[in-house]
């Protein structure tokens, strides 16, 4: 018989590619940055490279696959995702209806990122979340000091709300992610929407691929 888990408490989204698919156009403009620093990449290479890092992490990952990057590179690139952002990012197919149905059943939700709290006001704030989870249900590991995959940035959310990290569910679409949420002792959720899923299940995750299915698997 499949495994049967209780109706959690609060639900920990991450943001980019989970509530908004930043993700391309964060990658579009990584990938050009790096192609002038020397690292030629398509968009799919460098996501696979570097969704779910901090950015210090894709700094140090890119120099070691030679790119020449200046001291001050996570300004640049920084800056330069941020406008490509600010031409607009949709969010993921089903998260308003998802985050509805949440609101019916008394499930509290909050979001848990590797990404600043100055990118969710971009990305979030373009699709009226950001009023929503800023400040009391917004955990940054730029303003906490702690990013996936350790798991202080998803006990710090649960901490905040007075859940035990069992009574917690986790929705993320990174390794990193994947990883924390299994550190912390929490159920997670693993968003494959395009497939690929078999890293986030190897690594602890309940894999799926459409929003309108976290419902079933939250017995709500």
């Amino acid at each position: 018989m499949p495994k049967t888990f209780p109706t959690p408490e609060l639900v920990i989204f991450d943001c980019d590619g989970v509530l908004v698919d930043s993700e391309p156009a964060s990658n579009r403009a990584l990938a050009d940055n790096l192609a002038r620093h020397g690292l030629q990449m398509t968009v799919d290479q460098s996501m696979a490279h570097f969704v779910g890092s901090t950015m210090a992490g894709v700094m140090e990952k890119a120099r070691s696959l030679g790119a020449e990057l200046p001291d001050n590179w996570t300004d640049e690139i920084c800056a330069e995702t941020f406008a490509q952002l600010r031409l607009g990012v949709p969010l993921m197919p089903g998260i308003p209806d998802l985050l509805a149905r949440l609101d019916a059943h008394g499930i509290r939700v909050c979001t848990a990122s590797n990404g600043s709290e100055e990118k969710m006001r971009i990305t979030l704030g373009q699709n009226g979340l950001w009023e929503r989870f800023h400040p009391q249900a917004m955990f940054s590991a730029q303003s906490l000091g702690v990013a996936k995959p350790e798991p202080g940035l998803f006990l710090a959310a649960a901490s905040h709300f007075g859940v035990q990290a069992r009574d917690c569910l986790v929705i993320e679409d990174s390794g990193s992610g994947v990883t924390a949420a299994v550190r912390a002792g929490m159920r997670c959720l693993g968003y494959a929407p395009h497939g690929g899923g078999q890293k986030l299940a190897a690594l602890g995750a309940e894999v799926f691929r459409d929003m309108a299915a976290v419902p079933a698997l939250l017995s709500i």
